[in-house]
C-alpha cells in the first residue's frame, strides 16, 4: 500500500492507495497551525488501517515557502561566490527585499576564480580568500551558499571551495549553485542562497517526519518539478521543495484521468491556482519568485483566480487559455475541495474533466510521483568537441542526481537531452539538459 498527504493552509489531504494506483480511502483534516508534522499525522490517523503493508508515503509540505514568505526560522547564510571582476558589476543579494537580506545574509563576499570554456580562459580560485571569508563566519552562520560565475561549464571550484570551507568551519551546511540552479548567474544564486537559509526549517520536517512514520517506511517528500525525494535529499537541499504543492497536484490529475497532458485548476476555499502539465511534467515558470527573489528553481508555472467575484468564469477561462500550449487544445481537469464552484462546461473550452477523488488530487500526487533528478550544463561546440561523450556525461548527471534523491538505481530512466542554443555567447554554445526518474529505493 502507498499513503499521499498533502498539507495545505486549511487542510490536509491523505489518500491510501493499492500499489496499482487504485485509490481505496481518501480523508481530509484540518491542517495543524505552524505545525504542518502534526497536520500529517493527524490525516495518517483519519485514514482506515492498511490491511497491508506500507511500502512509502509520500508527503507535500508547504513549510519551505512560508519560511521565506514569512522571513521565520531562517538560517544565516555567508554567501560566497567565485568570479573575480567581472562578477562584481552586480552584488550578492541585488534587489532583494531588505527585510529578507537582513534576516539571512550573514556576509557576503566575491574571490577570484573562474574562467571560460576553455583551460586557458580559466583563473586559479583564490584559495586564501575563501578561507579568511570561511574563518570568519565562525559563530556568525550555519550556512554557506557558494556560487561560481562559470559553474554550469564547470562546477570544480565550487566543489573546492566547499572543501576549505568544511576544513575551516567543520560539518556547516553547503549550497552549491552549480547542484541547483540554472544558467543565470543572479538567480543561480539566489536559489543556493535560500536552500542554505531553509535548512533549518528542512531538518525540523525531516526529523518529524522520520518520528511519524518510524525508520521502517520510505518517506519521500514533493519537489517543484513534480518529482519526490527522500528525507535526506530534502536536508541537504531544502529549496527543491519550493512550489511543489501545485507541481504534485498537477501529478494527481494526469494519474486521476490518465492525461499526461492538460490544464488543471485546484480550486481551494479562497483561490482557484491554474497550472498545466505537458508531457507529463509540470511546465515550469520563467522569471520565478519566492519572497520577492528571483529564483532558479523548478517550479510549475502558475496563474492565481479569486474563487468569488462577478469575473469569475472570465477570469478563469482567460487563465486557461494562457495556460494553453502554442499548437492544439488541452482539456481542462477540475480537483480540489472546492472543485463544485466551477462551472460544469465553460466558454471556448472543449473538454472539462472532474475526477472521481479530484478533491485529494495533491496527495494522490505525493503518493505517485517518481522520484526525479536532473542535470544541466552549457558546453561550446566546434569540430574536435566529442558531443556524444558530452549528452552521456550529461544523462550520466541526471541518473546520479536521482539516485542521490532516493531513487532506485536499477530502474531509474533519463530522457534524451534537449539541446538549446546559446546565441548570445562566442561560437556555438549549448544548454544540455536531461531528467532522469524512478521509483523509490524502498527500506
Amino acid at each position: 500500500m502507498i499513503i499521499g498527504i498533502d498539507v495545505g493552509p486549511t487542510r490536509t489531504d491523505a489518500a491510501l492507495l493499492a500499489e496499482d494506483g487504485a485509490v481505496r480511502a481518501t480523508a481530509k483534516v484540518a491542517s495543524v497551525p505552524d505545525d504542518p508534522v502534526a497536520g500529517v499525522g493527524a490525516a495518517l490517523a483519519a485514514l482506515p488501517a492498511p490491511g497491508g503493508p506500507v511500502t512509502r508515503v509520500g508527503v507535500g509540505l508547504r513549510g519551505p515557502a512560508r519560511a521565506v514568505v514569512e522571513r521565520r526560522d531562517l538560517a544565516r547564510v555567508g554567501v560566497l561566490r567565485i568570479g573575480g571582476e567581472a562578477a562584481r558589476a552586480v552584488r550578492p543579494l541585488f534587489g532583494w527585499p531588505a527585510d529578507l537580506r537582513e534576516a539571512v545574509c550573514a556576509d557576503a563576499t566575491i574571490v577570484e576564480g573562474g574562467g571560460g570554456f576553455d583551460a586557458d580562459e580559466w583563473t586559479p580560485l583564490d584559495e586564501d580568500a575563501v578561507a579568511r571569508f570561511a574563518a570568519g563566519l565562525a559563530g556568525r552562520a550555519d550556512s554557506v551558499a557558494i556560487t561560481g560565475v562559470f559553474a554550469p561549464v564547470d562546477d570544480a571550484q565550487e566543489r573546492r571551495a566547499a572543501e576549505i570551507v568544511r576544513r575551516e568551519m567543520g560539518e556547516v551546511h553547503l549550497s552549491l549553485s552549480g547542484e541547483l540552479g540554472p544558467l543565470g548567474l543572479l538567480e543561480r544564486e539566489n536559489t543556493a542562497v535560500l536552500n542554505g537559509a531553509l535548512h533549518r526549517v528542512a531538518g525540523t520536517l525531516a526529523d518529524g517526519l522520520r518520528a511519524t512514520f518510524g525508520e521502517a517506511t520510505t518517506v519521500l517528500v514533493t519537489r517543484g518539478d513534480g518529482s519526490v525525494m527522500g528525507l535526506d535529499h530534502l536536508r541537504r537541499h531544502p529549496g527543491l521543495g519550493l512550489g511543489s504543492s501545485l507541481a504534485s497536484t498537477l501529478r494527481g490529475a494526469a494519474t486521476l484521468t490518465g492525461r499526461d497532458g492538460a490544464v488543471v485548476a485546484d480550486v481551494g476555499e479562497h483561490r482557484i491556482r491554474v497550472g498545466a502539465l505537458t508531457g507529463g511534467h509540470p511546465q515550469q515558470a520563467l522569471g520565478a519568485r519566492i519572497g520577492g527573489v528571483p529564483v532558479g528553481f523548478w517550479m510549475p508555472d502558475l496563474i492565481r483566480v479569486p474563487r468569488s467575484g462577478p469575473r469569475l468564469e472570465a477570469e478563469l477561462v482567460e487563465a486557461v487559455d494562457r495556460m494553453q500550449p502554442a499548437a492544439g487544445r488541452l482539456p481542462l481537469v477540475v480537483v480540489g475541495g472546492g472543485a463544485g464552484a466551477v462551472p460544469a462546461a465553460l466558454p471556448g473550452v472543449a473538454e472539462v474533466l472532474r475526477p472521481e477523488h479530484g478533491e485529494v488530487a495533491g496527495a494522490i500526487g505525493a503518493a505517485t510521483s517518481p522520484v526525479g533528478g536532473q542535470a544541466e550544463r552549457m558546453v561550446r561546440v566546434d569540430a574536435r568537441t566529442d558531443l556524444d561523450a558530452l549528452l552521456e556525461k550529461v544523462r550520466e548527471e541526471a541518473r546520479a542526481s536521482a539516485v542521490r534523491a532516493g531513487a532506485d538505481p536499477r530502474r531509474v530512466q533519463v530522457s534524451p537531452v534537449s539541446r538549446t542554443p546559446l546565441p548570445y555567447l562566442p561560437g556555438v554554445a549549448l544548454r544540455l539538459h536531461a531528467r532522469a526518474a524512478g521509483p523509490p529505493h524502498l527500506l
